[in-house]
């Protein structure tokens, strides 16, 4: 929603101010089916014609279709709009188009550099309807490291190009020159000239559907509706919020492992409770900014898109989400800390603490109601970058996004190596070798990486990437330090670990790297091993159907050691189950087991970690954990 103190001017030739219009309920749904089908065709249209794998192949973009006061009806990450009017000093007119990528300018609306904005206002008889607003990832955006995400980064200048909000279509016309100096700025121009013409055709598709909705019903019904369709998810989130949230505050804490630098764990910690009809997130007991760029500048109006997401999945899916519930939210983030830092505070490495952001609201919304609740699994977003010359002298650079461990949820097991970002989906092997010089020799779930429980964590995701080329890598993932929790007495996933085996498999030269690293010299032959973290688990393992559990290690999701060890039952390697032997060990293990089942698993060693890093200065991290992920792979701190 725009705020009072708005600095941008709205141009309208057409001076009529709208018609309040009762909207009947069939016609609401028609609107908003409508604007449903335009932003799936939004991001039809940018996965068709990008160029990047990362927006092509994974769609890592967002879209939204807002109402002519910016609040979104349609879309995925909450709206962008009021932060652009808040600090944009200058005029909106029919056929301006914005560009913008410094999350300082729209208050953290976009998270870090690499994410190209595109803001279109929507005019309809020379009157503003709306906005059509999206966003991509670009691979590339200029700064120190290839993929423009350097981890020991510690101001924002060096994370490549900022640009202000700033017209890249002024009334119309392309301002060329504007567009030439930006993509001077990045290593790969072509793919971000493509991915940015991309963002910008699918704000035209939403432009082009909203104005055929208000040829069909005019525009003074639009307007109407869009706020009918606002109301209606206030009046749905609200009854939710007196349902589920109680006035005693509740709290959890997180940890980011670390900052990319050495340093670390950083908390993150939120309080909740409900005043009367509003609920109030408190961020309060939140560590201070880093020095690295794991820093996340959390828009206020994202992270109550966040909250209300996570409520109506949990509570009532069949609520349709938009921003008309933010009046009912009430976000307290301190200043000066992980999740509101000072300009110039680097950001590029933010998705750690944005992961943390959603395993916290888990954690929150469940301990009232633990039967609704759901183990840690948004550990990371992971990354992998890989660049360098070819032998043709040929630039070549990949940006990936990694997948892990899905929590296991109050009536089912968490799914294995998968994303759980909205929509995600991975780059196909065939696509990989195909566009880089590399080989996939593996690409497979890591068995016993998921937390045991009656519901299954997600096991984690192992790819294995040979080069082909020398080059250079960067890696970005997290939870390499602290467990993925489990709850009501299922069992912490597996932590994640990286390693690199110069030479291939058989030289013996093997290296383990830091979760979060740069400029990492790679050869031609070289083998790295991407392994991700697990899900929590949920409930009690020992109660877990032995059948099903003999049938993973059948699958290769469970080892007969792990379903031993894990779930107290024995069996073979074909998934023959010794009853007589597992109801004696399970006997064993109940035993040992506390009549009362913690609601949280944040693994054996948290204290003792949380001890060694005691940070009021955030002493550095220890060394990575011992971990074993698969049989071929033994890895030991030294």
């Amino acid at each position: 929603m725009a705020s009072s103190k708005i600095k941008a001017q709205i141009i309208q030739k057409n001076k009529k101010k709208f018609k309040n219009i009762k909207i009947d309920a069939v016609t609401l749904d028609i609107v908003e089916s409508a604007l449903r089908n335009a932003r799936f065709e939004m991001d039809a249209t940018v996965f068709r014609t990008a160029m990047s794998p990362g927006i092509r192949e994974q769609h890592d973009a967002f879209p939204l279709i807002a109402d002519r006061n910016g609040k979104m009806v349609v879309g995925q990450f909450g709206s962008f709009i009021s932060g652009f009017l808040d600090n944009y000093d200058g005029t909106v007119e029919e056929g301006d188009v914005f560009f913008t990528n410094d999350p300082y300018k729209v208050e953290g609306a976009i998270s870090h550099a690499n994410d190209w904005l595109i803001i279109l206002p929507i005019f309809y008889d020379s009157r503003l309807v709306g906005w059509a607003c999206h966003f991509g990832h670009m691979t590339d955006n200029g700064g120190k490291v290839p993929g423009s995400m350097p981890t020991d980064a510690t101001t924002i200048f060096e994370e490549g190009l900022v640009t202000p909000p700033t017209k890249i279509y002024k009334q119309g016309v392309l301002q060329e020159t504007v567009l030439e100096v930006m993509l001077n700025q990045v290593r790969l121009p072509t793919w971000n000239r493509s991915d940015l013409n991309a963002i910008l055709a699918a704000c035209r598709v939403a432009e082009k559907r909203v104005r055929e909705i208000c040829d069909r019903f005019g525009d003074d019904v639009y307007v109407s509706a869009t706020q009918a369709a606002l109301d209606r998810n206030k009046r749905a989130v609200g009854g939710l919020i007196m349902q589920a949230i109680g006035e005693d505050p509740v709290s959890f804490e997180d940890y980011v492992d670390d900052d990319g630098r050495g340093y670390g764990p950083y908390k993150i910690k939120c309080t909740m409770w409900r005043e009367g009809k509003n609920v109030v997130l408190d961020w309060e007991g939140t560590d201070p900014q880093a020095i690295g760029s794991i820093n996340f500048y959390l828009n206020e109006n994202m992270l109550k898109m966040f909250w209300g997401v996570y409520m109506i999945m949990v509570f009532d899916p069949a609520i349709l989400f938009n921003d008309g519930f933010y009046d009912l939210v009430d976000v307290r983030i301190p200043q000066g800390t992980l999740l509101k830092p000072n300009f110039p505070a680097a950001l590029s490495c933010r998705t750690h603490a944005l992961g943390r952001i959603f395993d916290t609201f888990a954690a929150l919304l469940g301990q009232k109601a633990p039967e609704f609740l759901a183990g840690a699994g948004f550990s990371s977003s992971p990354h992998f970058m890989y660049s360098g010359t070819d032998s043709r002298g040929e630039w070549y650079q990949l940006y990936q996004i990694g997948f892990g461990g899905i929590p296991a949820r109050p009536h089912d097991d968490g799914p294995d190596g998968h994303s759980m970002w909205p929509s995600f989906t991975n780059v196909p092997q065939e696509y990989l070798e195909a566009y880089f010089p590399l080989r996939i020799e593996k690409h497979e779930t890591v068995a016993d990486t998921g937390g045991a429980g009656v519901f299954r964590g997600g096991n984690a995701l192992r790819v294995d990437y040979c080069f082909l080329e020398d080059g250079e890598i960067s890696i970005h993932d997290d939870r390499w330090l602290t467990y993925p929790w489990g709850v009501n007495g299922g069992d912490p996933g597996q932590r994640s670990i990286k390693v690199m085996y110069r030479g291939g498999y058989e030289t013996g030269k093997i290296e383990y790297h830091e979760s979060k690293c740069d400029n990492i010299k790679v050869s031609k032959g070289d083998i790295l091993a991407f392994i991700t973290w697990g899900g929590g688990g949920y409930g009690n393992p020992i109660e877990r159907d032995a059948e099903i559990v003999a049938l993973e290690v059948t699958r290769g999701l469970v080892t007969v050691k792990g379903a031993k060890d894990n779930y107290g039952v024995v069996c073979s390697e074909s998934g023959i189950v010794n009853w007589d032997a597992t109801e004696e060990l399970r006997n064993e293990i109940k035993e040992t087991q506390p009549k009362q089942m913690p609601i949280f698993n944040k693994g054996p060693e948290l204290d003792e970690i949380l001890a060694k890093c005691k940070k009021e200065t955030h002493l550095k991290a220890p060394k990575p954990p011992v971990f074993q992920p698969s049989n071929d792979v033994a890895v030991a701190a030294e």
